[in-house]
Parts: structure tokens; sequence; C-alpha cells
């Protein structure tokens, strides 16, 4: 669901799919998402990069090791952090449904510090957190020490994994202007 009167680049029409695109088309379809919609839409333009970028977000949403609730949390956040109101719009309801206390989400959105009583929550928030506005765009020893010791390195890694892949679709969706359907309340206008 997006607005197609405001993109800035038009997806690919399926009629003249190449057989290409007609193949990554429906192997998303195929898969956990069961369409094509934000970014894989207009990544679609260029095929090998829906398929690729398919295929990883397909592991960090549905396979990571952070489990639904951690892996939303992290996405919110990274959808905060670049103001992609998209990426908001889609993961805050993903994120409560995985069982995300609502007032984390709002404080989330408001740019203020949530009161966390789940020690695995605060350090995925603070990790994603930090790795965007820190100056070196990277986590203090401190954190970093603090995430090996609550998460465990798989998830470590798996957490980076996500707030990579949502920075980009984060971009993706802010430059080619992916914004929700006309009439669905934007949240993360300052």
């Amino acid at each position: 669901m997006m607005n197609p009167d405001k993109l800035r680049l038009d997806p690919p029409d399926p009629a003249s799919y190449s057989p290409r695109q007609k193949e990554v088309h429906e192997m998303i379809v195929a898969g956990p998402r069961g369409r094509v919609v934000g970014p894989l839409a207009l990544w679609l333009n260029r095929p090998e990069l829906a398929a690729n970028a398919s295929a990883l977000g397909g592991y960090l949403r549905y396979s990571t090791s952070l489990g639904p609730k951690l892996a939303e949390l992290a996405i919110i956040t990274t959808a905060r952090c670049w103001d992609a109101e998209f990426e908001w719009f889609a993961h805050k309801r993903l994120a409560l449904e995985a069982g995300l206390d609502p007032a984390i989400a709002d404080a989330i959105r408001d740019r203020k510090e949530p009161a966390f009583s789940d020690a695995e929550e605060e350090i995925v928030w603070r990790f994603t957190l930090e790795a965007f506005t820190n100056p070196r765009k990277q986590v203090s020893d401190a954190t970093f020490a603090k995430a090996l010791e609550v998460l465990g390195r798989d998830r470590v890694v798996d957490l980076v994994g996500v707030i990579g892949y949502y920075s980009l679709v984060s971009v993706t969706l802010n430059n080619f202007n992916i914004m929700p359907e006309d009439g669905i309340a934007l949240e993360l206008q300052d």
C-alpha cells in the first residue's frame, strides 16, 4: 500500500515486465510477504537488486535470531532515525503485534527515551539509536559489550544486519518518496 501519485519513479508496469522481472515478482509473491510492495516494487526496475534484497530482507524479517519483537523494535527505531514514514507505518503495527509495549513505540516516535522493563529490548533500542547518532556512526564500546552480554554474538550480528538492511529500505523509501496512502496519518512529522 503506497500512494502512487507522489512517487518520483514508477515501479515497472507488470504488463511490460522482462522475463527476469516477472520471475522475481513471482518469487517475491510466493514468499512470506505474499505481495510486492514498498521498496520491492521500485527495486523491480532492477530485478537483480529486487531478488537479492528480497532474499536478505526475508532472512532478517522472518528468520533472524532476534525474533519478531526485537527485530521489529530495531526496524521502527531505524525508521525513526531515517524519518521513513512508510517504514514506520508498515512496521509499527507489526512491532505491537509482536508484543512491543505501545508506550515504547510512542516514545521512539516522539524521540524520547522509552521506559524499558526488558534488558533485551533496551539494548536493541540503544544499540540501534547509537549506530545512527554517535558521531562515528558506531556504538560505544560499552554498548557493544552490553549487547554481547545481553544478546550474544549471533543476535548482535543479526541486529547489525537488520539496522543495515532497513537503512537501505529507508533510503529507498525516502528518495523515491514512497509514502503511505492518502488518509493514513503521518506520525514522524516533527
